[in-house]
Formats: structure tokens, C-alpha cells, sequence
């Protein structure tokens, strides 16, 4: 029988750190499942172990693992990997097993965890396990509890979940580099007792972000806020999986923020509750109803809801260029200025000259100008009724009275029952009431004008 010893380089490298894999337990290594598609892959039941429902992972997947011994088993692999941004656009990064982020890993309270790690990248790395309780050796920041994973080593972290919740992976070497190309993971631990804040859906993803010039493909890790692509799992709208549900379906959303600043996360046509944060489960005395929650960086929260309205919903960051797609901030404000009239000289020399932003930016939903190889539109995606004009953190959520248990795909726009669209006004109408200004004594005063019908 193959005990501990054998996967470890000395046999203390579990109490006290993350060690190098010897080369006879290198030959049993579990595989390490890899994948590059951005579809998202529906939830995976487990084939043993402990009983979980599963977690959808927008636009990725969740990682395979064999029991050996006792001990639930894993295989990271950091390596670069080419991930599509969206249609039209792909990005060179860095990630584990074929994809960025990385695979999702699910176990459960109380599971043994064996984790290996193998790098492939060009230089040494480690892995954080982000809000896990777990022996200090294991805890991989390197230098500080470990040493760093040089290129082409394997090292192994061992310990038990002790807690369930909503928790992440990413590097403690060269972070800013690593974390800016795209490395990190969903780590989710499912209570020992699967009906303990059992939900009918779970999803989960990560929200990140990346410098990339219009027509190149790598990220500028140097930038500290001037970030053009927001994203959720590495794609921007409308490359983001939509979120379905039945009518009346228990829903879970968990979300992990690793970019460089703040997100207000805002879901249309529900009020949820906060009900699992970085530290644990919420309990149901200290919730309180949103349809907005702030995930600040390196924070985790889970909401949860019943979908209790069918319709397609729109789920975004509602800091308002957090959807749209590289968009230069230095871009003058040309609201009000008529530049028409120049508009055939200017094309004489540059012939793609397009007037735009004289009456706002929404003509740039509809535009079909010419852009670098490589690179999104600013405002893109269409809906049954047109352009959506959004990008970056933007999706859907689709909730449907004839959604099967278990269905994932999209089920296509919502059809709206006759009389509960928005529709124009055709007949008369009374003058608006408006407020404007007057001076008096040298004070700026408000002054109410009623409309023009029905005065006294």
C-alpha cells in the first residue's frame, strides 16, 4: 500500500510546508485535466465521496479529482495559456490547466486535500489558498512559508477543510506580474451536511481585469487603475455565459474580486441577500435585502435569491465604464460641438474618419467602424430590440417558467406577454412640469412652473 511518504520529500513537508514531489511519487501523480474551451461546463456530480451540490462555473469548469488513501486529490498545472476575451478578441496569459482563470475546485467540510502543483511557467511561482484556515507551512506565500516552485518542479499542499464557505487560489510570488497575467481560481467548500443552505442553482466566477492595447494580445502588468477590459472569468460582454434559472428556483451567485479596485454588483428584477462572505456563512438575523453589493478587493460574497420573475435580466458591475471595452480615457467630450461640416476634408486624409460623440456615445452601438486586429468594440452586443450598448462586466440572467431542473443553455430571448413592453406614446401630452432658475436678491432661487393644463 502507497502511504504519504511516498508523494513528499521528506516526511515532515506536510506539518511544516509545501514540499517538492520525489520522483517516485511524481509517477503517481493524479492527471491533470486540462481545458481551453470558454464554454461553461454544467455542474459536475460527484461520482464518490461526500455528497455536494455542484457549482456552475460561468464560461469554465470545475477541476477532476481521485480519492487515494483517504485523501481527496488534485492537479494544478501554471502555465500560459490563450484565453478568448470574447469573440474577436484573444489575450496571452497565464493560468492553470489550459485556461484563465483556472479551474474551479470544489471538496467538502472536513475532506483531506492533497494539491499539486506543477510549473510550467517561465519563472517560479506558489499558491495562496485565500481565505483557508490550514497549517502555516501550507499557506504559500513564498519565502515567507515556503519555497518558491521553480520552473518544471511539482510541490504538494496538504490539509483538511476545516469550514465551508466561498474561498479562492492565487500566487505569493512575483503577484503583481502573475495576478495581472491572469492567475487565480474558484475554491469552493461545500458544507458537510448538503442541506445545509441547499439552493436549487449555484454559480460562481472571479472578476478581473487587464490593460491591453487596441491590437495586441498581452497584458500591460505595470498598470496600477488605468485598466480597458473588465471582465468576469477573463471574458467581457458579451462573451459572458448567461445565468439561467426556473421560475421560482433558489439561486446562489458567489463572487471573488481580484482586480485592483472595488465592484458594486447589481442584478435586475430580484432583492437578495448577502448570505456567505471571505469569513463564513451569514447568519439569517444579520442579512438584510439589496440589489446591489460592493465586493471590494480580495473579498468573496455569495447572494442568494428565489427567481421569482421570468425575464432576462441584466447583471453587471454598476460602476458605468466597468461595461464598456477599451475605452481611452483621454477622449474629449465633443457632446455639442457640430463637426460635420469638416467631415469630408478630414477623410480626404483619413479616410475612416467617422463623426462620433456629438450627441452622446450611444451611435457607437450601432457603428460598424474599423478597429485593430484583435480588439473589441467599445459597446457591443444586441438584443431583440437592438444594440445592448454594453461590454466588459455585463450579462444576463434569464429566468423561465418552462426551464428544465438542470438545464444550462441559453434559452433564447425572453418572449414578453402582449401589453408588458415599454412602448411609444403617439397621443397628446400636457406640458411637463420643469424646474428652472431666478435671481432674487443676488440668490439663486428654484422656481416650479406648472404644466399647462388643469391650473388654478
Amino acid at each position: 500500500m502507497t502511504n504519504r511518504r511516498d508523494f513528499l520529500q521528506c516526511a515532515a513537508a506536510g506539518l511544516l510546508g509545501a514540499a517538492t514531489v520525489s520522483r517516485a511519487g511524481a509517477a503517481g501523480l493524479p492527471e491533470a485535466a486540462t481545458r481551453s474551451s470558454a464554454d461553461m461546463q454544467p455542474p459536475q456530480h460527484p461520482q464518490s465521496g461526500r455528497p455536494y451540490q455542484p457549482v456552475a462555473t460561468l464560461n469554465g469548469w470545475t477541476l477532476p479529482w481521485r480519492m487515494k488513501n483517504g485523501w481527496k486529490e488534485f492537479h494544478l498545472v501554471a502555465e500560459p495559456v490563450v484565453r478568448e476575451i470574447a469573440p474577436g478578441m484573444k489575450a496571452r496569459l497565464w493560468g492553470y490547466n489550459g485556461q484563465s482563470p483556472g479551474p474551479t475546485i470544489e471538496c467538502v467540510e472536513g475532506d483531506k486535500v492533497r494539491i499539486f502543483v506543477t510549473n510550467k511557467l517561465p519563472e517560479h511561482t506558489t499558491v495562496h489558498w485565500h481565505g483557508i484556515l490550514l497549517p502555516n507551512g501550507m499557506d504559500g506565500v513564498g519565502g515567507l512559508n515556503q519555497p518558491q516552485i521553480k520552473p518544471g518542479k511539482t510541490f504538494v499542499y496538504e490539509f483538511e477543510m476545516t469550514k465551508s464557505g466561498t474561498f479562492m487560489y492565487h500566487p505569493h510570488a512575483d503577484e503583481m506580474t502573475q495576478m495581472a497575467m491572469g492567475m487565480m481560481g474558484f475554491l469552493v467548500v461545500h458544507p458537510k451536511n448538503p442541506d445545509f443552505m441547499r439552493v436549487d442553482r449555484d454559480y460562481v466566477f472571479l472578476i478581473n481585469a487587464y490593460d491591453i492595447d487596441p491590437g495586441s494580445y498581452t497584458p500591460k502588468i505595470n498598470t496600477m487603475t488605468d485598466f480597458n477590459l473588465w471582465t468576469w472569468n477573463s471574458r467581457a460582454f458579451p462573451g459572458i455565459d448567461s445565468l439561467v434559472a426556473r421560475t421560482n428556483e433558489r439561486v446562489r451567485i458567489r463572487i471573488g474580486n481580484l482586480t485592483m479596485t472595488n465592484h458594486p454588483i447589481h442584478l435586475h428584477g430580484v432583492n437578495f441577500e448577502v448570505t456567505c462572505t471571505d469569513g463564513g456563512w451569514v447568519p439569517r438575523s444579520a442579512r438584510w435585502p439589496e440589489v446591489t453589493t460592493d465586493v471590494a478587493v480580495g473579498q468573496m460574497r455569495a447572494i442568494e435569491f428565489v427567481a421569482n420573475r421570468p425575464g432576462d435580466w441584466a447583471f453587471h458591475c454598476h460602476k458605468s465604464h466597468h461595461t464598456m471595452n477599451a475605452m481611452g480615457h483621454d477622449v474629449p467630450t465633443m457632446i455639442g460641438v457640430d463637426h460635420r461640416g469638416i467631415v469630408d476634408k478630414i477623410q480626404k486624409l483619413v479616410p475612416d474618419y467617422m463623426v462620433m460623440g456629438d450627441r452622446g456615445m450611444a451611435d457607437m452601438g450601432e457603428m460598424e467602424m474599423p478597429l485593430p486586429d484583435n480588439t473589441l468594440p467599445m459597446m457591443t452586443g444586441m438584443g431583440q430590440f437592438g444594440p445592448i450598448e454594453m461590454g466588459g462586466m455585463f450579462t444576463t440572467f434569464k429566468v423561465r417558467d418552462k426551464l428544465q431542473p438542470g438545464d444550462y443553455k441559453d434559452p433564447g430571448p425572453y418572449q414578453y406577454p402582449k401589453g408588458t413592453v415599454a412602448y411609444e406614446w403617439t397621443g397628446e401630452l400636457a406640458e411637463p412640469t420643469r424646474a428652472s432658475t431666478a435671481k432674487a436678491d443676488d440668490k439663486t432661487v428654484t422656481v416650479i412652473k406648472p404644466s399647462g393644463h388643469g391650473g388654478h
